[in-house]
């Protein structure tokens, strides 16, 4: 007999979907296939293995069905598979931090218009947008079969059709160049940057996060492939601060067509320099936001460029 749990995870915003365990019964009854992945662990709780990525991706899968009507979602195999909890946090987050240039009232339909950087194959931030507060997005990877992974998708859900875009970024040492053009007017970006510096980097990191999950196992001698992540999800040359920096001094060029840039930063030992590159570009406004999931503390920083009298005639 399982243990009934209703414990709530607290650390979530507030609205978010997910702060109660998972609801299997409900998962299941969405996605059948999720219930060979789910198993009674030794505290007499429903869940599931989180270092098996099949199992992972699944659950996403359920989720996506059973909250936010997304159908046929999948990812291709060896592709990070995001959890859905945190990345409806940054959604959220994003929403409040408009809310405070919109008279406290979150901007919602199709007028508000996000750029992700970085989507990935699994589109997820433009896909959570849409769904909760029905907004826009182009989304943009340097991967070609990310964006062809993203483009089925959207695909098999029309409602995404008319509200995502989809670019890829031919130019891998840019980020908002070649996307960013004279007559596009973003109300936000957001972006989940790699955060290590290279490949042997991201490969410990990787083998460190499956041992936890499973420390009696044996040490994984491949685990970028058996976690999931191709190079440019885990890992880029001067790694998350060498991204944010780039980031930023784009970001200058493109100072009246967003209202807000926002970025996730991993490592709080970053800050400081992204905090002393800002001033250096004359960012009007900074702001960090907190976020924690589970064990792992993280935030967001955004910036703008206007006045506190540009960002109020945003939505007028």
């Amino acid at each position: 007999m399982k243990a009934a749990d209703n414990s709530e995870k607290n650390n979530l915003h507030p609205r978010n979907l997910h702060r109660s365990r998972y609801d299997f019964e409900l998962l299941i009854s969405n996605c059948p296939e999720l219930e060979s992945f789910v198993s009674i662990n030794k505290y007499g709780i429903e869940t599931v293995d989180f270092s098996n990525p099949l199992a992972v991706k699944t659950l996403n899968k359920a989720l996506l069905q059973a909250y936010y009507d997304i159908q046929n979602w999948d990812i291709p195999k060896n592709y990070l598979c995001p959890p859905i909890p945190g990345r409806a946090d940054y959604i959220h987050y994003i929403a409040d931090l408009l809310s405070g240039t919109n008279n406290g009232n979150i901007p919602k339909g199709s007028s508000v218009l996000g750029l992700d950087i970085g989507t990935g194959t699994n589109c997820i931030y433009p896909i959570l947008g849409n769904a909760i507060y029905d907004w826009s997005f182009v989304a943009t990877d340097i991967d070609k079969k990310a964006i062809e992974n993203c483009s089925k998708i959207i695909e098999a859900n029309p409602k995404l059709v008319e509200a995502i875009s989809l670019q890829q970024q031919t130019e891998s040492r840019f980020i908002f160049k070649n996307i960013i053009i004279p007559e596009d007017r973003f109300t936000f970006t957001m972006c989940n940057p790699p955060f290590h510096a290279s490949a042997e980097e991201a490969n410990k990191s990787t083998s460190r996060k499956v041992s936890n999950l499973n420390p009696k196992e044996k040490k994984n001698t491949n685990p970028v492939l058996n976690f999931g992540g191709q190079n440019a999800e885990l890992w880029c040359n001067g790694g998350e601060i060498g991204f944010i920096t780039q980031m930023i001094y784009e970001s200058v060029k493109y100072s009246s067509q967003c209202l807000w840039f926002t970025t996730l930063v991993s490592k709080k030992e970053n800050l400081s320099s992204i905090y002393k590159t800002l001033k250096k570009v004359n960012a009007a406004e900074v702001k960090t936001i907190d976020m924690a999931q589970g064990q792992k503390n993280s935030r967001i920083v955004a910036w703008t460029f206007l006045n506190p009298s540009e960002q109020s005639k945003w939505f007028v």
